[in-house]
């Protein structure tokens, strides 16, 4: 399984060579629409259905979600309960306090420090390091979020899973008010 990982390592590393440095920017979205608005969209329950990813693009795990989200004031709180195929259910609960122009923070149990982000136009990158169980033990990773508001009621949200600076997977989800 560990030479499996390191091989998973090397050939994304491989690959990111060929790709090159390029990347977007959040500033890119800039006047795109619809407006993204984190304390309008979570707000109430919403729907949420997923795929995890591994470094080859193989599907290794679909879920669903429920999310109960509320504000007061500046701080959101996001309670989401994960319905894995599995079998597995997670629960996460995110604290978000919105800093103003657009930033904000979160934390979460099983999120190392705290998270970042910010929305500009239809778009949120949100980024932070979790901690996942991986064969036993646990890992700590580096997730990318990037959620695109496609409508006034859902969204999409492809997230990087990365460690060593690698990509070794990805989290792709659709997010829908009820």
């Amino acid at each position: 399984m560990k030479l499996k990982f390191i091989f998973a390592l090397l050939l994304t590393s491989a690959a990111s060579l060929l790709i090159g440095c390029s990347s977007v920017d959040i500033n890119d979205y800039r006047g795109s629409e619809p407006n993204l608005n984190l304390k309008t969209f979570f707000d109430g329950k919403l729907k949420v259905y997923g795929m995890v990813q591994d470094f080859s693009g193989k599907v290794t795990r679909r879920f669903t979600a429920d999310i109960d989200a509320s504000w007061d004031g500046e701080t959101g709180t996001l309670d989401e309960l994960f319905y894995f195929d599995d079998g597995e259910q997670q629960t996460r609960i995110w604290t978000l306090n919105h800093l103003g122009n657009g930033e904000y923070n979160g934390t979460a149990g099983d999120v190392v420090g705290v998270a970042k982000g910010k929305t500009v136009g239809s778009v949120f990158r949100w980024q932070y390091e979790l901690t996942i169980p991986y064969d036993g033990d646990t890992l700590n990773v580096k997730l990318d979020d990037w959620l695109y508001l496609i409508t006034e009621d859902r969204l999409i949200n492809r997230t990087s899973i990365n460690k060593f600076g690698l990509e070794v997977g990805e989290i792709t989800l659709i997010i829908e008010k009820l």
